[in-house]
């Protein structure tokens, strides 16, 4: 992956942050993502072409959803090019909208522990109530509100004001140190960091 794709791949993941994503009559405002660069990054299911990273490669702004751990669903933002296959995992998120319905699906969580309700990948899927039905929606297509649309799409792009932190990424044995997990600093609702137990131990200096 040359230079300016890194470079693109960091931009597009960043551009997400601040933006809602609606989903089933619950909105979130999205505080932290992780990029995964495809074909040249060994820890995206796009580094290996399957049938289930096949979506991947296909046009930017797709759903891809995919159950971890065969216990929830991640949310996945595909930004291309449709050649790299790559894509931005949804780590969380503010619930702006639809808080009742959010806790209903998180388990009647009480409305003073809201920041928690999308504070997680597998939360923030919850919390949108978004499943694998949901695999391939395109979140920019033209919704007629009118009739009452409950699927998934991404509002408009907002100009971020709040410094954006960078680190690595959570949970992945392989490229574990690449720095492509991006987060408003300071939001409560973002998620702890956590370095997967097969991941190389960092040298201490």
């Amino acid at each position: 992956m040359s230079a300016a794709d890194r470079a693109d791949v960091v931009r597009r993941a960043k551009a997400l942050l601040d933006r809602t994503i609606a989903g089933h009559g619950v909105t979130v405002r999205i505080t932290e993502v992780e990029a995964y660069g495809g074909v040249e990054d060994p820890a995206s299911h796009a580094f290996t072409r399957t049938p289930r990273s096949e979506i991947m490669y296909g046009p930017a702004y797709r759903l891809y959803v995919y159950r971890s751990y065969g216990i929830h669903f991640c949310a996945n933002v595909v930004t291309g090019p449709t050649d790299i296959g790559a894509a931005v995992l949804l780590r969380a998120g503010e619930v702006v909208d639809g808080h009742e319905l959010a806790r209903f699906r998180r388990g009647e969580t009480p409305p003073e522990r809201d920041v928690n309700l999308a504070r997680g990948p597998g939360n923030l899927a919850q919390a949108l109530g978004i499943t694998l039905d949901d695999l391939g929606t395109d979140l920019l297509a033209d919704h007629d509100e009118e009739q009452g649309f409950t699927g998934v799409r991404l509002g408009p792009e907002t100009r971020v004001r709040r410094r954006v932190s960078a680190g690595p990424r959570v949970g992945v044995s392989k490229a574990a140190d690449v720095p492509w997990r991006f987060w408003l600093e300071g939001d409560p609702t973002v998620s702890a960091y956590k370095r997967s137990p097969r991941a190389p131990k960092v040298e201490q200096s």
